[in-house]
């Protein structure tokens, strides 16, 4: 008997009766229904998250208004962004609304924003930072994938929120950091006034300075002639004394003319000699007077521009400190150093106009004197007491040219000092103008724009771009090829229900085990590629999962049944019943180590290690290279690993029939427990 008709004679008997063809038909369909209705049901199951019912609840008191910011209630934006986002069948409602219908599954979790939310958020400006709190509550009672989708929904909102901060954050530094930046250039340009303020004051001072040197020069000549008119004084006080001794021997001379002419001759030559002596003392103080007028003159002059020159410094160094920019505080303390000295100036000039008025008079009774000695006897007592006057008047004067001398000294080293001190200013502000310079020119100067783009980033410095190599699609779409594999393995093992592995009849006509063999696997085979047809269709054609290379996936699926038939023929050659029930044992092996949902390498060191050596993991790979457009020379040596197996299925199964055409084992005899 030829290999088709040992197939055609199976499918007689599959066909025989109408229970036979039912039973058929829904075996064929068991992997159309496992496959298609499970992935349909995961299709997406992602575009459906709108539909799960989450309640959120808003205790967030806001935050108050401040003097940098208004009141704010970030708990209720953050609703309201979650609503109108609709990711989620949002609920918002109480605390106690939300317990109890998690509690009895109205809800699937529960988000709570708590009442110090927006407190907390706003700590970020303060000294006292604090996180925020997301609280979820979840019940595993309702659904664990619920609460894993919930963390991931809390961790979102979380990310979105910290965003949103981070960026408020960011944009109120970098605009702080602007105005900070701003400030220091009025800064630094307001320094660069003060040090061209402060090199204009140094320069006056200089100038101040060189008067008061002068000033003091002048106070030194002024006292020097006025010891000169001290001693001058002095010098006609004594002459003066003689001119009033000489008049009184006149007159006493004169008295005794009456009396005799010896007591004349005597008078006369007495009064000789003191006319001598007094025209003598006259033309000394004529000369010393003369002296004195010309010095007097001099220093008159000098100390009289002393004190106009002051007020002009004065006034001078105070517009050059105020349009520096300096404050009223220095500038008075500035001019406060030099009103002792203008007051000493003022204080010496007066001293010395009187003195120099006094000269003057001086000079004008040495002219008299001079004029005439008659007129000189006739007023020698006049001028012996004037001579006192005079001589305390230059005491006087000589007492205040060093008082003006003294001051003009301070006032010309209160200047250097003053001058010392500007030098250091300028050194300082320099210092100040380079520093405030150097540090504006480290800050950026941005605009509105720039910064806020700096804040969006700062506070969202990543950002998730994904390039795909290969793309399923969908959920469902990536869960295909492990669900096409496994269905692909449960419609075999259906069908060997009641498909026979080998005829009977052909092995007792003791025909050739391999004809043997082939008819018995290819039945099921045939009826395996009906099946992943159906299956490729539902996939493909119902659910629309995108295929890069469409016949090649129903080519992949198609190996793996066959495949599939020719593992199980195997155990049952071999086994028997027992071989049917390693079978299913062997799909649960696979259904942990193929995959098909977490990656292999998850899985625990022995699983792993039957993950390369179980056909149906590189079923599920070679699919996934053919469904979505992966590597073709991978696919290949997966398609390789298939066919060991499918010929060593059968090599095994064909030398399984050739024992039983030659030696019958007790469980020929004897039929086993579970067959």
């Amino acid at each position: 008997m030829k290999v088709p008709q040992m197939i055609a004679a199976e499918f007689r008997r599959l066909f025989s009766t109408r229970m036979s063809v039912i039973a058929l038909i829904a075996l064929v369909a068991v992997p159309v229904l496992y496959g298609g209705l499970y992935l349909w049901a995961n299709q997406d199951p992602y575009a459906k998250l709108n539909e799960v019912p989450v309640a959120l609840v808003v205790a967030d008191e806001g935050s108050p208004a401040t003097d940098d910011s208004p009141a704010r209630n970030v708990g209720d934006e953050v609703a309201d962004e979650l609503i109108a986002d609709g990711a989620f069948d949002w609920h918002e409602v109480t605390a106690e609304q939300a317990a109890d219908g998690l509690a009895d599954s109205t809800y699937d979790f529960v988000i709570t924003l708590p009442a110090d939310f927006s407190d907390a958020l706003a700590s970020i400006q303060t000294d006292e930072p604090r996180q925020a709190e997301i609280i979820l509550e979840t019940s595993d009672a309702n659904s664990y994938l619920a609460g894993t989708i919930g963390e991931q929904a809390v961790k979102t909102i979380r990310t979105t929120v910290a965003e949103q901060v981070g960026r408020e954050a960011a944009s109120l530094l970098l605009d702080s950091i602007s105005t900070i930046r701003g400030k220091i250039v009025e800064a630094a340009d307001g320094a660069q006034q003060l040090v061209d303020g402060t090199g204009t004051a140094i320069d006056g001072t200089t100038k101040l300075g060189d008067g008061a040197s002068a000033l003091a020069d002048g106070n030194a000549a002024l006292a020097t002639g006025t010891q000169q008119l001290a001693e001058g004084s002095a010098t006609l006080a004594d002459g003066a004394q003689q001119v009033a001794d000489g008049s009184a021997t006149l007159a006493d001379g004169a008295q005794q003319v009456a009396d005799g002419n010896a007591a004349l001759a005597t008078g006369t030559q007495q009064l000789a000699e003191g006319s001598a002596t007094l025209a003598d003392g006259a033309q000394q103080v004529a000369d010393g007077n003369a002296q004195l007028a010309a010095s007097a003159d001099r220093v008159g002059s000098a100390v009289g521009q002393a004190p106009a020159a002051v007020p002009e410094a004065r006034a001078d160094i105070a517009a050059r400190l105020a349009a520096a920019g300096v404050d009223q505080a220095t500038i008075d303390e500035v001019l406060a150093r030099l009103d002792p000295l203008a007051d000493d100036i003022s204080a010496g000039n007066d001293r010395v106009q009187e003195v120099v008025g006094q000269i003057d008079q001086l000079a004008a009774g040495s002219a008299q004197v001079a004029a005439g000695s008659s007129s000189l006897a006739a007023g020698s007592a006049q001028v012996a007491s004037g001579s006192s006057t005079l001589a305390a008047g230059a005491q006087s004067a000589a007492a205040g040219a060093s008082a003006a001398a003294s001051g003009a000294a301070t006032l010309r080293d209160g200047i250097g000092t003053l001058g010392d001190g500007l030098g250091e200013l300028a050194d300082g502000t320099e210092t100040l103008r380079s520093g405030l310079a150097d540090g504006a020119a480290e800050i950026p100067d941005s605009d509105q724009a720039t910064r806020d783009a700096q804040a969006k980033t700062i506070a969202d410095p990543v950002s998730l771009e994904t390039d795909a190599l290969t793309e399923a699609g969908n959920y469902g779409a990536g869960l295909a090829p492990f669900f096409a594999a496994l269905a692909g393995w449960i419609g075999i093992y259906a069908l060997f229900l009641i498909v026979k592995p080998i005829s009977r009849r052909a092995i007792t006509a003791l025909h050739s085990p391999i004809r043997v063999t082939l008819a018995g696997w290819l039945t099921p085979g045939i009826l395996g590629a009906v099946q992943m047809i159906g299956l490729f269709t539902v996939l493909a054609v119902t659910l629309g999962f995108p295929m890069t290379h469409p016949l090649g996936t129903l080519g992949v699926m198609v190996l793996a049944s066959a495949t599939y038939a020719a593992i199980i023929l195997a155990l049952n050659v071999w086994l028997g019943s027992v071989g049917q029930f390693l079978g299913l044992v062997l799909m649960v092996l696979q259904l942990v180590t193929a995959g098909g949902t977490f990656p292999w390498q998850t899985l625990p060191a022995p699983l792993a290690a039957l993950h390369h050596v179980l056909p149906m993991g590189y079923v599920v790979d070679m699919m996934r290279q053919f469904m979505y457009g992966g590597d073709l020379g991978r696919a290949a040596s997966d398609g390789l690993v298939l066919l060991i197996w499918m010929v060593g299925a059968l090599v095994l199964a064909a030398i399984g029939v050739t024992r039983m055409t030659h030696f019958r084992t007790l469980r020929d005899l004897q039929p086993s427990l579970i067959g």
